[in-house]
């Protein structure tokens, strides 16, 4: 299952106005949660690992991988997209500030790391990410998401 299959209408806000990081991490689980993914428990463990490790989850110039060690809360996995309207900082000194969250559950450390290597592959175009970042639609992101998993198996 490609990302854009891990993408359902319920779990993508676009031009989404967040007060701060902490809103636009609520916003990623609230993604999560509407598609059955996790509790809203998940929520506040993402939360509470940037509280505890800082910004970390800020892995790319723009881009944040909001995410929580697998738990009980984690139902299976899945995928939130969240593009802000306006950029928000995290902390990151490198790369704030911060357009696209994208919130990640895993019921374990492997499914956890394969999701994150699919990503990273995606986003490490610097034009995929403005792409993706200024898309407007679930159905725009998930042809872009579709078009690079395509061209990149071939």
């Amino acid at each position: 299952m490609g990302l854009a299959d891990q993408l359902p209408d319920s779990a993508v806000f676009t031009q989404t106005v967040a007060r701060d990081w902490r809103d636009a991490i609520r916003w990623a689980g609230r993604g999560l949660a509407n598609q059955g993914v996790t509790t809203d428990r998940y929520t506040e463990e993402m939360l509470k690992a940037v509280d505890d490790h800082g910004p970390y989850i800020v892995v790319a110039p723009g881009f944040a991988l909001a995410h929580s060690r697998p738990s009980d809360a984690v139902l299976r996995k899945g995928l939130s997209w969240v593009s802000l309207k306006e950029p928000v900082d995290f902390g990151s000194e490198s790369n704030d500030p911060v357009s696209l969250v994208v919130g990640l559950a895993a019921t374990d450390h492997e499914e956890h790391l394969a999701v994150m290597a699919e990503l990273a592959e995606v986003l490490s175009h610097d034009d995929v990410l403005a792409e993706l970042m200024s898309a407007e639609t679930a159905d725009e992101i998930r042809a872009i998401l579709r078009r690079v998993a395509s061209s990149e198996s071939t």
